[in-house]
């Protein structure tokens, strides 16, 4: 059972999930990075762990309110309304700013606030290791060199086939779990970023048309995906908790690496080495490389936006210690 929480708690554990809904619609950034440095990752993945059969059978004997509290119902809730209000919010915002022509300082910025981000968690996980041995060593580099592959990895062409959707929904959520490892990118090189983005978009555009007679044809896709979610997470959260207990330094080593090898993926300045044309029929980069502000000014535009990208990560990284803060606060009050 877990202690009762006050409203303002639960409020807390909303804003978290905003937290980690904006940071899991951008390709390259890890929403399980938002919920480690927030304090509540563990409680997620043992929160994860508790729905299964044991308690599920339970319910005739003992009742919702009892599955609930085993649950720890109220924290999913919140969590998850947080998520979820992210995602729908963000998603075309962020997904406009990624994939239009003219958005440039815009993109450096946000590209800028993640990597300011990433790198103060980088920070923060590795100081969770008193004693550095061989083994986190070797860890470390491991979990840098898979995140580093994953990040200049081939993108697949996109696919909106129902089997292929559920697929990419258990891989992508066991992923975005993953302090490091977005799975969001997961998504892109997958190629079912644009196909979920698109489904989400038409969603949302339906339901402001009052256009209703169509949404479960819409929502379709939407469901397959969020069912092979589902599947993904409760699967994968119970690998996780058990290197979490019996393995934790190694665990956190590797999941530093794994942070360090995805600064790759969202380094601001960036040259379009190959492109694509979407399901929209716009063209969008697919392979980018990385390059000096220098370099950038000289190819593309007159400006290299540094200022604005220095301001930019400041806030990113000044974030996590304000995380850092409320998690701290959070762990006292558990």
């Amino acid at each position: 059972m877990y202690k009762k929480r006050s409203f303002l708690s639960y409020l807390g554990i909303y804003l978290r999930g905003l937290g980690m809904g904006a940071a899991d619609v951008v390709p390259g950034v890890s929403g399980g990075t938002i919920a480690f440095i927030s304090g509540i990752y563990e409680e997620l993945l043992n929160t994860i762990k508790a729905f299964n059969i044991s308690n599920i059978k339970s319910i005739p004997k003992e009742g919702v309110v009892s599955f609930w509290k085993k649950v720890n119902g109220t924290f999913v809730l919140a969590l998850f309304a947080g998520i979820a209000s992210s995602i729908i919010s963000l998603a075309s915002i962020i997904s406009g700013i990624l994939e239009q022509e003219g958005q440039t300082g815009q993109k450096i910025g946000l590209w800028s606030f993640f990597f300011g981000l990433i790198v103060a968690s980088i920070l923060y996980i590795a100081k969770q290791i008193k004693d550095w041995s061989l083994k986190e060593i070797m860890g470390l580099i491991i979990g840098g060199s898979i995140a580093f592959y994953v990040t200049i990895a081939q993108v697949a062409d996109n696919s909106e086939s129902t089997l292929f959707l559920f697929f990419a929904g258990a891989i992508a959520i066991s992923a975005m779990i993953l302090p490091g490892i977005s799975g969001s990118f997961i998504l892109v090189l997958l190629g079912a970023y644009q196909p979920v983005m698109k489904s989400i978009k038409e969603l949302l555009s339906l339901l402001k048309n009052g256009e209703y007679g169509e949404l479960l044809t819409a929502s379709l896709p939407i469901i397959v995906f969020a069912s092979g979610c589902i599947v993904g997470l409760l699967s994968f959260s119970r690998i996780l908790s058990f290197l979490f207990k019996n393995y934790e330094k190694l665990t956190l080593a590797t999941l530093t690496g794994f942070m360090i090898g995805s600064l790759n993926k969202i380094w601001p300045w960036k040259e379009v080495l190959d492109t694509r044309i979407n399901s929209d029929g716009k063209l969008i980069p697919t392979v980018t490389g990385n390059i000096t502000p220098s370099t950038f000014q000289n190819m593309y535009t007159m400006d290299s936006f540094v200022p604005y990208a220095i301001g930019f990560a400041v806030l990113g990284f000044a974030l996590v210690f304000g995380l850092e803060y409320i998690g701290n606060k959070f762990k006292n009050e558990k």
